[in-house]
């Protein structure tokens, strides 16, 4: 059976459980999780929840006071985990949770929360980075290109990828690049052994949402 995908109501539930955590917890938003899932499940070996899911409700893994919330938010983020495992095994497309900010802000600060939350990821769980560094380097420059450049630290190889980019002319472009990079990014650590791997399409309506 697949997983059912969350619902408005409960992702907005989903996003007022992590406001709650109290200090000094940092919780990761909805946007930056969706991006951290997304950096557990493209590790090579599968990452049990256990591990994975004690950086949700804070970003450096800090233990939660005891009496905090937090079954329900394990409960959602294990869900949307399985949707997005479903979807980068098939290769299928997926609407990441990017939300549209104001009128001024450019695609890369719309998506800059997911990026963070994938670096995230990357940072606490390192195996993808020891796969093929050639066949990574494109994918992460898609995704990185959206972070400050002093963000990335003794990574000269991939400043000099994000150097051939072009900036994603609209926010739509930009969604685009964060699956279609995910989906290549899989093709390295998560090889598919059977049927040809399929192209992403675009996304339905842009794949992002406003915050209701």
């Amino acid at each position: 059976m697949s997983p059912q995908p969350l619902s408005d109501a409960e992702l907005q539930e989903l996003q007022q459980q992590l406001d709650a955590l109290a200090p000094p917890l940092e919780p990761l938003d909805v946007s930056m999780l969706d991006g951290y899932l997304v950096g557990v499940l493209l590790q090579p070996q599968p990452v049990p929840a256990a591990q994975w899911l004690r950086f949700v409700a804070d970003s450096e893994g800090r233990a939660a006071p005891p009496g905090a919330a937090l079954a329900r938010v394990h409960a959602l983020a294990q869900r949307r985990h399985a949707e997005l495992d479903l979807a980068i095994g098939r290769r299928d497309w997926f609407d990441p949770w990017v939300y549209e900010l104001d009128a001024d802000a450019t695609p890369s600060e719309t998506v800059l929360p997911w990026v963070a939350g994938f670096a995230l990821a990357l940072g606490h769980f390192e195996a993808l980075m020891a796969c093929d560094e050639a066949a990574l380097l494109e994918p992460l420059a898609v995704l990185y290109q959206h972070l400050a450049p002093e963000d990335l630290d003794d990574a000269d190889a991939l400043l000099a990828e994000i150097d051939t980019l072009e900036p994603p002319r609209d926010l739509a472009e930009a969604v685009e690049g964060l699956v279609n990079s995910t989906l290549r990014l899989a093709d390295v650590s998560r090889p598919r052994r059977a049927a040809p791997v399929a192209k992403a399409g675009r996304p339905r309506g842009g794949g992002t949402r406003r915050r209701g």
